[in-house]
């Protein structure tokens, strides 16, 4: 039996100074577009309405204006031709932070079977503090008051500046694993070992706030409502096994040089993977009718469940389904806060019907992952020290398709199937552990492979 407890500090990663050091007048940052701060509705330039030229300007002005210190188009003493446009920042709440720790702690059992098993329990806990996220702190909405909380119809809290990336250091981590050992070491040609961990991960923001560990994953929480984001971690694996074993044939005294030769030397090996799916997360569409919607502002908006409604279909909805994907999602057990057909909120543009969806951060989970590999190997002796040997192996050798979690995860409206056509499907594979070209290659290696190849020893 053992066990023991730490507790370890962290640094802020190295990103922290240079986003904070990315902001003006060094580097200038104006966002234009439908929703922008500095207008303009075309996307090439040298054409009237441009986005690209009304940024461009945008940031003539401010470095013209800077230099000869002028004020913010937001103060009533500014000068109308010189001041200043609102800005993008990057910030730091008094300019400080903190830096995280980690408290670790374990205890374990292990117990011997005979004289070649073993058996190990372990209990392994982990909490996180002080992990840093951003937030999106000087967004508003242009809907109507009291819509889409918590941000402020009509202007932001602070107009001298434009999109404000605040970085703050009070998220959180915990994980609780049970981890389960069985190991034969080698006897009678024998050899192998089954992993389990039984486990749960929860956090607000994942991979430490910074890198996004999945496509989907959730790194700008809403303006002040962390806790809103508190679910499983975008790593949650709560059952994973991976199994492994090497047998050695033995060796009979065969008649005979040639049936020594053939039906002695030989191995069989072996690697198994399962693990439950990963959590991911259903959103609302954004707002975009009649030129309104979210500035300068970023958070999830999630999507809300239909009570009653099973989450989950996995057979072929006609008119929904594409041809070659494979329905994951029930599109009719989710609703959007906003139409995707008209960009409005659904039911009416009101406080009561233009919110958040309720629906929690990675509160739906992809597919299982299933994985063999089989291995076959020959020895052929061509003398006393030189030996002949034939691998075949076979990657994924039940050539079981593994899929990653839906991209089409923005709801629809239950009855207009318009809006939810493609929504919740498995459309591509992932990516392996192991394989005959590598890990790191993407889907590109996850079905079945097979390699023969030979090779000499001495």
């Amino acid at each position: 039996m053992r066990g023991g407890i730490g507790i370890f500090s962290d640094l802020l990663p190295g990103s922290v100074a240079d986003s904070l050091g990315a902001n003006p007048p060094y580097v200038n940052t104006f966002q234009g577009g439908l929703l922008g701060t500095v207008g303009g509705l075309a996307v090439a330039p040298g054409v009237p309405e441009s986005a690209i030229d009304a940024t461009a300007a945008a940031n003539q002005n401010f470095l013209t204006g800077f230099g000869q210190g002028e004020l913010s188009c937001a103060s009533p003493l500014a000068k109308s031709g010189a001041c200043l446009p609102p800005v993008s920042m990057t910030v730091a709440p008094g300019g400080e932070l903190t830096e995280p720790y980690f408290v670790q702690w374990s205890i374990g059992l292990e117990h011997q079977v005979g004289t070649t098993v073993g058996l190990t329990a372990q209990y392994v806990g982990t909490r996180a503090v002080n992990q840093p996220y951003f937030s999106e702190v000087n967004g508003y909405q242009t809907v109507c008051p009291g819509c889409f909380a918590p941000f402020p119809y009509g202007a932001p809290l602070d107009p001298r500046f434009g999109a404000v990336a605040q970085l703050n250091t009070g998220a959180t981590s915990d994980y609780n694993g049970l981890q389960l050992t069985a190991e034969k070491r080698l006897n009678h040609g024998l050899q192998g070992r089954v992993n389990y961990t039984w486990s749960h991960c929860t956090d607000e923001v994942s991979n430490g706030g910074f890198l996004a560990f999945s496509a989907g994953a959730l790194l700008f929480p809403l303006p002040g409502e962390l806790a809103r984001d508190r679910g499983p971690c975008d790593y949650d694996i709560p059952n994973n096994l991976t199994a492994q074993f090497v047998y050695e044939l033995p060796s009979r005294h065969w008649h005979g040089r040639f049936l020594r030769g053939m039906l002695n030397g030989w191995q069989v090996s072996g690697t198994a993977f399962w693990h439950s799916g990963v959590p991911f997360s259903v959103m609302s569409t954004p707002y975009s009718a009649n030129g309104n919607g979210i500035i300068n502002g970023s958070g999830p908006q999630f999507a809300t469940v239909v009570p009653g409604v099973p989450l989950y279909e996995h057979k072929p909805i006609a008119g929904l389904t594409p041809p070659g994907t494979i329905q994951w999602l029930n599109p009719n057990a989710f609703i959007s806060a906003v139409n995707p057909s008209t960009g409005a909120c659904t039911g009416g543009d009101s406080v009561a019907d233009c919110q958040f969806g309720t629906l929690g951060r990675n509160a739906l989970r992809g597919p299982q992952f299933v994985w063999n590999d089989f291995y076959l190997t020959k020895w052929f002796t061509l003398s006393e020290r030189l030996r002949l040997r034939i691998d075949a192996q076979f990657f994924n050798v039940f050539n079981h398709p593994n899929f990653a979690v839906p991209t089409n995860v923005y709801a629809g409206i239950p009855g207009n199937p318009a809006t939810q056509t493609g929504f919740g499907v498995l459309s591509y594979t992932t990516e392996p552990p192991t394989g005959l070209l590598g890990v790191g290659l993407g889907a590109d290696s996850s079905t079945r492979m097979i390699a023969v190849q030979a090779r000499l020893e001495f």
